[in-house]
């Protein structure tokens, strides 16, 4: 028996950071918008667990979201839950849409039902990221204190056109920097935006590259992917296009309303 299922994407269609809190993190509002670009989880009955991923590179050296699911579920239910793990990357490590976040929310999913376990996944995915309890239900939200706190909110259809660098940037990092400058002024629809080119200057050269070429881009999360709100399909497709000069990765996606 195997399970599949996709692990959607996000954006942040804005996001406010409003403050430092006492237990390191920070307060944020920011609304959250699931979209149809996804990664794929599949899972596998094994008599040991194994991890294989194909598609786009992983480069960061952590161990991976999903085995950090497979393991907070397992102390959650005092079982050993071993599992033929296979991930499918689509959604490109970090640029913000929320990849590792989704894929170990969907990998909770997955897991549950494949070995008929009963557990809350809601506060297990409150230990392995802010953005995680987000994937367990996906649709539209507003997220707010350390952005697990969430508000759905009705999804509209909207169609986006979406730019990432190659450049992968660690949230941690990107807070930072935001710490640094707590006392700039702050503009736009993202806080973070400015920290993130901060640390990456190439982002900076991305943004004007894109907003050259058609204004209204603006950064997901703590980047490093931008994207464009557009009229429907074919503008997003025409967006996306005009792009192949910058030799950047691109995709258009569309919203997703909630799945659970």
């Amino acid at each position: 028996m195997s399970i599949a299922l996709p692990a959607r994407a996000k954006l942040n269609l804005d996001l406010a950071v409003l403050g430092r809190r006492t237990d390191g993190f920070h307060d944020v509002r920011t609304t959250l918008q699931a979209i149809d670009l996804h990664d794929l989880v599949t899972v596998a009955l094994a008599p040991e667990t194994a991890l294989t991923m194909t598609g786009l590179p992983v480069t960061n050296p952590n161990p991976n979201s999903v085995l950090k699911a497979l393991a907070a579920l397992e102390k959650a239910t005092n079982r050993q839950l071993p599992t033929r793990i296979h991930l499918h990357k689509q959604i490109p490590p970090g640029s913000g849409l929320g990849g590792a976040s989704s894929d170990a929310a969907t990998a909770l999913r997955a897991l549950a039902a494949l070995h008929h376990v009963t557990a809350d996944l809601p506060a297990i995915a409150q230990t392995l990221g802010a953005d995680v309890p987000f994937f367990l239900t996906g649709g539209t939200a507003v997220a707010d204190q350390r952005g697990d706190h969430l508000a759905p909110i009705p999804t509209h259809p909207m169609w986006f056109a979406i730019a990432w660098p190659g450049v992968e940037l660690q949230t941690p990092d990107v807070y930072r920097a935001w710490d640094e400058m707590e006392n700039t002024p702050l503009a736009g629809l993202n806080h973070l935006t400015e920290a993130a080119m901060r640390i990456e200057p190439r982002l900076k050269e991305f943004a004007n590259a894109l907003n050259s070429r058609q204004h209204g881009w603006q950064m997901t999360g703590s980047g490093s992917a931008f994207f464009q709100r557009c009229a429907g399909e074919q503008a997003a497709l025409e967006s996306a296009a005009e792009l192949k000069s910058l030799k950047c990765w691109t995709a258009i996606a569309q919203t997703v309303s909630a799945w659970a």
